[in-house]
């Protein structure tokens, strides 16, 4: 098992403060940077203990990221990455979500799987992964990286647990057996105007195969996904920047709809 080391330990007090303080700060691999992946995804496992021990939260599923081709091109790399979702994290379509506790956010339109069951291993597949799912439905995802105008690396990034701040899951769970996941539409609206649109089909060729990579992934360091998870497959499109007063809806083929208000 790796050790955390005092750089390790340092660079997590200095997320979780920016987080809980809603403030941004320079990237961490500004000063130390000889941080690999494998360093940043320790440094993630930390800062989320953290949050736990000081936060009385729990993990209730994982989030993907760097999903799209064109976004792994932008940042250099040709895999995606994930984070981990937790229970504070979870926001409701009736409830009004405070601006004031975030730095610069932006929200995407993603699709939300349910596990049915656990999922490990190794060669796991996208039939693995909807044989696993008992429900999908339309989802919304706030970022908010801590890191000064919302710029990093992907090791950062990692750290940082991929920018993770909220999520918005719609009221509609669908059968992965009654809807074709690998070609869903989708329109994005802020206040009333159309912001973007996207395909099911941006996340890896099929939102399922994102998770099969990130199973296959978690496999490798002896972990996986477990029954009762919720997870975010990947962003159907670029995210928007909201602030307070805003309103932004993503209508799916086949799912609905999911809302979210900012106050």
């Amino acid at each position: 098992m790796n050790l955390l080391t005092n750089r390790d330990k340092e660079i997590i007090e200095y997320l979780f403060a920016a987080e809980r303080e809603a403030r941004e700060v320079s990237k961490v691999t500004d000063k130390f940077p000889e941080l690999t992946i494998e360093d940043a995804y320790l440094i993630q496992d930390g800062l989320l203990a953290r949050k736990r021990m000081e936060e009385g939260t729990k993990t209730v599923g994982m989030k993907l990221g760097l999903t799209s081709k064109a976004k792994q091109k932008m940042m250099g790399v040709n895999e995606a990455i994930y984070g981990y979702l937790h229970s504070d994290m979870l926001a409701f379509e009736w409830e009004p979500i405070s601006f004031s506790q975030f730095i610069h956010p932006k929200v995407e339109p993603e699709i939300a799987f349910l596990l049915a069951e656990d999922l490990k291993g190794e060669h796991i597949t996208i039939e693995d992964v909807l044989k696993a799912t008992k429900y999908v439905a339309p989802a919304l995802e706030v970022i908010d990286s801590r890191y000064k105008d919302f710029r990093f690396t992907l090791n950062d990034v990692i750290a940082d647990n991929c920018s993770s701040a909220k999520f918005v899951v719609g009221s509609k769970w669908v059968s992965p057996s009654a809807i074709e996941i690998g070609s869903i539409g989708m329109v994005l609206s802020k206040n009333g105007k159309l912001e973007q649109t996207g395909s099911s089909a941006a996340v890896l060729g099929h939102p399922a195969a994102a998770i099969a990579w990130a199973v296959n992934q978690l496999h490798t360091i002896g972990k996986g996904l477990r029954k009762g998870d919720i997870v975010l497959s990947g962003a159907m499109s670029e995210a928007i920047a909201f602030q307070s007063g805003d309103s932004v809806i993503a209508a799916f083929d086949g799912l609905g709809s999911v809302s979210m208000y900012c106050e």
